[in-house]
């Protein structure tokens, strides 16, 4: 049995017993902070905390590793609820053509985007696609990051995206953070079906959800709503078909344009609804008093240089928000959330208390796993990060660009 005491600690941060699994509104700039406190694990799982005047008899466990936090900040690990992790290749001369002027769909026209990653995807082998995606989410636990969602979505054909949902599926017996797949398949359309909309949606129902079913890959349905990508009625039927197998909906919504599939997603008892730099009355009004959580992806702002989701109305509307990296090769070459923390405050202004809250607490509701995850809590199994010693637990997204992680504590 592994036995971990972390002792002197300067913040005991998100720590707390029946804490909510979902913080909104003014509860999002709730942070409990414990100071100069202790916490105590035992194979990864949370067993005691408190202040460090409480933790006599603590240090007589045998086989104890004694971490000193002196100076630093303990916290649930942060939970990235939208990635595209598994992917074949980089796409930086995309990222040329951006700075030469041409705009996303322009690249995308030229065969460039999705359908780029896509062709990819299908000349490499699926083991050395699983390869390389471990040796990203390795990375990304250098980053603090304890849960990832991957989705497919760069097959676009039968085999290449029963290989992606495969990859995943051994991602998750091998790597030691908890992963969530869904399923992609609606991403694009491949060019085959470029002018046959309904041939390539009776693919990926008819032949492609019964596979992934029978070959239990994914725990999620998504589609990419978009105007030249599946409208919302295309959307509502590859949900429907994936509802039937078991495949709660995650949608990419109003990233360029509103068009009405947030109302959709919603009635559709959808997880989350992500991206969201466009935002209607409409969906305002769809998403008050709902279970669905918008997913908010700063980077892929940064990085394409389109409007930034407005944070600020849905948490003043009482709307719950999460914050993911949206990994992907594409338009979110990175997966540092320290980073999407920093933009969240810098350009979105929400406060460090409300992002913190984002990547963590509402960043496992996103990814059904507020039993386990993203607060401390007795018996929570949810990675622990250890900060450097910074003077606030403000600093660290302030400090953009400056990596303040010390360590990543994995059962």
């Amino acid at each position: 049995m592994s036995k971990i005491l972390i002792k002197n600690i300067k913040g005991l941060v998100q720590c707390g017993e029946d804490l909510p699994k979902i913080r909104k509104g003014l509860e999002m700039r709730e942070l409990p902070i414990l100071k100069d406190a202790f916490l105590a694990l035992e194979d990864g799982v949370i067993v005691s905390y408190g202040l460090m005047k409480e933790c006599a008899g603590i240090t007589d466990w045998r086989d104890l590793e004694v971490i000193d936090a002196e100076g630093k900040f303990v916290l649930p690990a942060f939970c990235d609820s939208h990635t595209h992790t598994v992917f074949a290749k980089s796409r930086e001369e995309e990222f040329v053509d951006r700075i030469n002027g041409l705009s996303y769909e322009e690249i995308a026209s030229k065969g460039g985007g999705i359908l780029n990653s896509a062709a990819r995807v299908r000349e490499m082998s699926e083991d050395e696609l699983f390869n390389n995606s471990l040796k990203r989410i390795d990375q990304l636990k250098c980053y603090g990051t304890g849960a990832i969602e991957i989705k497919s979505g760069y097959g676009l054909t039968i085999d290449s995206e029963l290989k992606m949902l495969r990859v995943i599926k051994r991602l998750k017996s091998k790597s030691d953070i908890e992963i969530k797949a869904t399923f992609l398949g609606a991403h694009a359309y491949p060019l085959k079906f470029k002018e046959n909309h309904k041939g390539y949606i009776d693919q990926i129902i008819n032949e492609m959800l019964p596979q992934i079913n029978e070959q239990d890959l994914a725990d999620y349905i998504d589609v990419f709503c978009e105007h030249n990508y599946f409208s919302v009625e295309e959307m509502s039927k590859i949900l429907k078909a994936g509802i039937n197998y078991g495949l709660r909906p995650k949608v990419h919504v109003n990233q360029f344009s509103a068009l009405g599939g947030v109302r959709k997603a919603v009635e559709m008892n959808a997880l989350s609804v992500d991206h969201m730099e466009e935002i209607s009355n409409d969906d305002i009004r769809a998403l008050k008093g709902n279970n669905t959580i918008v997913t908010i992806l700063p980077s892929c702002s940064y990085f394409l240089s389109i409007p930034y989701s407005n944070a600020r109305r849905l948490i003043e509307s009482d709307i719950p928000i999460a914050l993911a990296s949206d990994f992907n090769p594409g338009s979110t070459p990175s997966g540092n959330l320290s980073f999407v923390w920093s933009l969240a405050c810098i350009k979105m202004n929400m406060t460090p208390a409300e992002a913190l809250n984002a990547l963590t607490i509402n960043a496992a509701y996103a990814m059904d796993l507020s039993e386990t995850h993203g607060t401390i809590s007795i018996g929570k199994k949810t990675p622990i990060i250890i900060t450097k010693k910074i003077p606030s637990l403000a600093y660290i997204p302030y400090s953009f660009g400056e990596q303040n992680i010390e360590r990543l504590i994995i059962k």
